[in-house]
């Protein structure tokens, strides 16, 4: 026979745990998300399969920024990428020299295996317009982003959010060279 102890302890127990449930639930669905890695164009800051926490779309996005987006695409996918030009910002791409070139400035890009080797087939200079950016992948040479016309400029509104952590090895994501 359970004594009235007993029920309250189960009682405590499945209030304390639902709690918890729920908490976590309202978090992630309004304060962080979890995103898995696609592909290899993120190399070497992130793998295939890695899985990152995304926080919500309640930030300027600024270059170095990592980025969630659910833009529609050739490829029918979310993409991950880094932003490299925000609005009003002027981008070229110097294949020859290995350069990304934002606001005349030549990019320092310690986060990049090898430099930018694969121009895509934009009309440079890019003026990046108001609402927009400019992205691409820290793996160069292997990344489809804002360099080709089937992905292109980024509209801010797809912007899901900003990769801030790396689940499994405890690696935060910042936005300055790492």
């Amino acid at each position: 026979m359970i004594n009235k102890k007993s029920l309250q302890n189960l009682y405590d127990f499945a209030s304390v745990l639902v709690t918890a449930v729920l908490a976590v639930t309202v978090i992630f669905t309004f304060c962080f998300k979890i995103s898995a890695v696609d592909g290899s164009s993120m190399n070497n800051t992130l793998a295939d399969g890695d899985r990152v926490i995304i926080t919500a779309r309640d930030w300027n996005v600024e270059n170095g920024d990592i980025v969630v987006i659910s833009q529609p695409n050739i490829y029918e996918k979310v993409l991950i990428k880094r932003v490299i030009a925000t609005e009003g910002q002027t981008i070229e791409i110097n294949a020859a020299e290995g350069q990304v070139i934002v606001d005349g400035e030549v990019l320092q890009e310690p986060y990049i295996a090898e430099t930018t080797r694969v121009q895509g087939n934009m009309t440079y200079p890019i003026v990046v317009p108001e609402g927009y950016v400019f992205v691409m992948g820290d793996n160069r040479n292997a990344s489809t982003d804002s360099r080709d016309k089937f992905v292109g400029l980024i509209d801010t509104r797809y912007i899901v959010g900003e990769a801030i952590y790396r689940v499994g090895d405890s690696h935060l994501l910042t936005s300055s060279a790492e």
